[in-house]
């Protein structure tokens, strides 16, 4: 378990990387400012990241673990990434990227000197936001079962297994 524990933390450190490394330049490439969802977006990958640091120890070295906070940060952040997901693609919108109408007309897209290599990168991070949401509900799920059961799980009262 601790081997699945550990893979799927490697793979949201991923995509949290890259979800932050894309809308990183997003920001960086604005010239007008960015929609509200992007800085959601933005704050949904620092703040991953940040767990990250403790659960990844907490994977590799189990007395650093604690099961309830374990529990909370894998609820907070398969939450957070579920909110971004549906926002960002809620507000760009299934359209294709090469269709100049559209990312002028976008609030999304629109906003930089590129507007077609913006548009890309948020479609990117929209895909890596539910990537990324599937393995932090894995990992809840994962830290449910163990929080609850078996040594180093939380506690169930005086004189209960």
């Amino acid at each position: 378990m601790q081997l699945i524990q550990l893979g799927l933390r490697g793979f949201q450190f991923f995509m949290t990387l890259l979800i932050m490394a894309l809308i990183g330049n997003v920001i960086a490439d604005a010239f007008s400012g960015n929609p509200s969802i992007i800085n959601y977006v933005i704050f949904v990958s620092v703040f991953a990241m940040l767990s990250l640091f403790y659960l990844i120890g907490a994977a590799i070295m189990e007395s650093f673990a604690i099961p309830l906070a374990m529990l909370v940060l894998d609820a907070l952040n398969t939450l957070l990434f579920l909110a971004g997901g549906i926002g960002l693609a809620a507000q760009m919108g299934v359209h294709s990227c090469g269709r100049a109408s559209y990312v002028i007309t976008n609030k999304i897209t629109n906003g930089s000197n590129n507007p077609s290599k913006r548009c890309h990168e948020e479609q990117a991070a929209c895909a890596f936001l539910w990537f990324g949401f599937v393995a932090w509900a894995a990992s809840l799920i994962l830290s449910a079962l163990s929080s609850r059961g078996g040594a180093g799980g939380l506690r169930r009262g005086p004189g209960k297994v």
